[in-house]
């Protein structure tokens, strides 16, 4: 599982190469966690969880405040997250996640980059069986023992714990995001990402060429401003 995190991460970076453009997308994360639960992180687990987000990508504090005035703002209009569902090329299945203001554009664009790349944009259901939805927590490794820390999360849902350059991940199914948050704030672990990835249960073998084709229409998705997060089952 962590091998296949880390290719995502490096994909997500490398989407995300101007630092601007991860700013507004975590500014529109902001927006939706104060929409949902408030401005208070003391009293809203999401936005506290995204304010994290937004400090291991070194947000300016100031932009994060301004996310957060402006989402109270009776001006600030609400966004929408959506997934959508369908097939590349060669029989990939496609997960695409979204936050969106206007649905209609944002459909209509991802439908079109399925058509653009050789695939078809399916329905709700269609695919998303094929993939597990875990809750993946990052965080320095400092002085933590990995050992001890293993037996200790247990009890609150850990899955699976993995270490890569100087940082530990933890893994957790998507129901039990909640508690083992509680469990690292209580034990005062800082967390500098917290997310929810979706993993393929099956994977589909390509040749190095249709890979190609697969990504050139993976990485037209990402570009998107609506577009958070796609998920795939390439091997």
């Amino acid at each position: 599982m962590g091998r296949a995190f880390e290719f995502r991460k490096e994909r997500k970076f490398k989407r995300w190469s101007k630092m601007s453009k991860v700013f507004t997308r975590l500014g529109k994360d902001i927006v939706i966690a104060v929409k949902a639960g408030g401005p208070d992180p003391d009293n809203n687990p999401k936005l506290r969880t995204v304010i994290q987000n937004a400090k291991g990508a070194q947000m300016p504090k100031d932009r994060i405040e301004s996310a957060i005035k402006r989402a109270v703002s009776k001006d600030q209009g609400d966004y929408e997250e959506v997934v959508y569902e369908g097939y590349a090329p060669h029989g990939v299945a496609i997960l695409v996640e979204a936050a969106t203001d206007n649905i209609n554009r944002t459909v209509a664009n991802v439908r079109h980059y399925f058509t653009k790349g050789g695939g078809s944009l399916g329905t709700s259901g269609s695919v998303s069986f094929m993939f597990e939805r875990k809750a993946v927590f990052r965080f320095p490794k400092e002085e933590h023992d990995m050992e001890e820390l293993e037996l200790e999360l247990i009890d609150y849902g850990l899955e699976d714990i993995d270490e890569n350059e100087g940082e530990i991940y933890i893994y957790t199914a998507f129901e039990d995001f909640g508690n083992m948050q509680k469990a690292l704030e209580d034990k005062n672990i800082e967390i500098t990402n917290a997310e929810f990835q979706r993993f393929p249960m099956n994977t589909v073998e390509l040749t190095p060429e249709q890979e190609e084709e697969v990504n050139k229409m993976i990485e037209r998705m990402e570009e998107d401003d609506d577009v958070n997060q796609v998920f795939h089952n390439m091997a």
